[in-house]
């Protein structure tokens, strides 16, 4: 299950804008890598949509059954806000419905099938 847990005003190349709408998983435990230690994170990612503005200021809190996927994609550089630090990342998360995610667990790939 994933809430919507805000969104964004996305302005597309030729002027055009739209939103998205950024989801949240479940609570998960992760071991830090650095200390050891437990912590608690839900993983986020932002859904574009064609709602207008006002609703999707009233989908806010709305539940949806579905999960967020760590996905491994091409090196890129992101930028922490809060500190200016540049890091290299090899993931992204992204929304799976529940019928996404049933699929992906239960189908082999076609390379897997001899």
């Amino acid at each position: 299950m994933v809430t919507i847990v805000d969104y964004k005003k996305y302005q597309r190349e030729n002027g055009e804008s739209f939103y998205a709408l950024e989801v949240q998983g479940g609570i998960e435990s992760v071991k830090s890598k650095e200390t050891g230690k437990t912590y608690f994170t839900a993983r986020t990612t932002k859904v574009p949509c064609t709602f207008n503005e006002p609703t999707c200021k009233a989908l806010i809190g709305t539940q949806m059954p579905g999960t967020i996927k760590k996905i491994t994609v091409d090196p890129y550089e992101f930028t922490i806000r809060e500190t200016g630090e540049i890091i290299k990342m090899s993931h992204r998360y992204e929304y799976l419905s529940e019928e996404e995610s049933i699929v992906e667990s239960n189908v082999l790939k076609n390379e897997m099938v001899y």
